[in-house]
């Protein structure tokens, strides 16, 4: 829970403290945890309160928020500025508890994605600049999309969990406290796979997970590797006619299940199938993930991934860095680091190292509303041959209700 004791989000332990921070069940959770905030409002102290009661009448609880971003790039062949927002719609129903920690519920994710007239999407920046990557990993101009409609199962005391339906695999691949690109950092590199593995959109997919004991995990799954979110019928299509897949599974070791992610560490390995239609090879990889948390403030994190083709950014990837919060849920400042060697089979021989440096600053201005200043430091950007460097400057609001 983002390094949250509260007995307020004490039901989302167990398998959600091995999701992704913006897991739908995990995001509702932190959301509805008072941080460290610079002014205090009590504007939406009464709609909070309409929510719980609605929860606990119907076992229903849901969530708003809206996210957008400003990026500007100092040198470019193309566009120099990226601008988009997302308006997401998020919630779970409880369909039933059983003994312990069991029990079933229906979760979902809509959103809209989206950039601003016709200006490039912060995603889309990226390649206007000649950067391998993503400088925002989800501000696109996809429009309306489906992210998450699935089926969450608790098993033996909530020791094993097994999701199926239209998932979103970043929710439970190679996870991090660090992991969400709408609170922490903007760029893919410091995100799910450090941009050398080739998550797929989401779309249909089992995944099963759970603790062997106290602190050592195991999480495996499939999902489908032509999905497009954006038409989620086709992407039942693609799933039972084309069967090409992404698989997954990985081993790992948390200090405690109530603070899974400040203290881990995790080996991922990934295939993912020929995709014959979009001209994609076959491919496999691994991810070495380890975070810690220091002095309760100080979390410090390493990332290395291989990937062999499969579509992949980077053939080769390092990412270290830190995040520093006084309170959870406050104004957070994180720096990382990227170093990685371009995935020839995606962009192309002979294309030089690349290096990103990224420092971002969370201030938590309301409980509802986080402004975050980011600046990205490129060096030998794959692309552009042209620069031996550029730097990207952008800002980032979100408001959640």
């Amino acid at each position: 829970m983002e390094d949250c004791d509260s007995k307020a989000v004490s039901r989302w332990v167990r398998w959600f403290s091995l999701a992704s921070p913006d897991q739908v069940e995990r995001r509702i959770g932190i959301d509805a945890v008072p941080g460290g905030t610079v002014f205090r409002s009590d504007t939406f102290d009464d709609w909070r309160a309409r929510k719980l009661d609605f929860e606990k009448r119907t076992g229903v609880s849901w969530s708003l928020d809206y996210i957008n971003a400003y990026l500007h790039a100092t040198e470019r062949p193309g566009e120099d500025k990226g601008v988009g927002g997302a308006l997401r719609f998020l919630g779970v129903w409880e369909a039933y508890t059983g003994a312990g920690a069991d029990s079933g519920a229906l979760i979902w994710k809509v959103e809209h994605r989206h950039a601003y007239g016709s200006r490039v999407s912060p995603q889309g920046l990226g390649s206007e600049i000649g950067y391998a990557g993503l400088l925002h990993l989800t501000l696109s101009d996809q429009q309306a999309r489906l992210t998450n409609l699935y089926w969450r199962q608790r098993m033996f005391d909530g020791n094993l969990v097994v999701l199926g339906g239209w998932l979103d695999t970043s929710d439970y691949v190679d996870v991090y406290t660090l992991a969400s690109p709408w609170t922490t950092f903007f760029n893919y590199a410091c995100s799910t796979g450090s941009t050398s593995m080739p998550v797929p959109n989401e779309g249909l997919g089992l995944a099963v997970g759970g603790y062997l004991n106290d602190n050592l995990y195991v999480v495996g799954g499939f999902a489908n590797a032509n999905s497009d979110p954006h038409d989620p019928l086709e992407g039942f299509d693609t799933f039972f006619e084309e069967r090409e897949y992404f698989k997954h599974v990985e081993i790992g070791w948390n200090g405690s299940r109530e603070q899974a992610f400040p203290n881990n560490v995790h080996l991922t390995l990934w295939q993912v199938d020929e995709r014959e239609y979009a001209g994609v090879e076959e491919g496999w990889g691994a991810n070495l993930s380890w975070s810690r948390l220091f002095n309760r403030h100080w979390t410090v994190f390493l990332r290395c991934g291989y990937a062999d083709d499969g579509g992949a950014i980077l053939e080769e990837s390092v990412s270290t860095g830190f995040a520093w919060a006084k309170v959870a849920g406050g104004n957070q400042l994180g720096v990382g680091v990227n170093w990685g060697v371009p995935m020839e089979s995606t962009y192309g021989p002979d294309l030089p190292e690349q290096t990103t440096v990224e420092a971002f600053y969370r201030i938590q201005l309301f409980e509802e509303l986080a402004i975050t200043p980011d600046v990205q430091y490129i060096r030998n950007p794959a692309l552009n041959l042209e620069e031996d460097s550029l730097w990207v400057f952008g800002v980032r609001m979100r408001l959640a209700f």
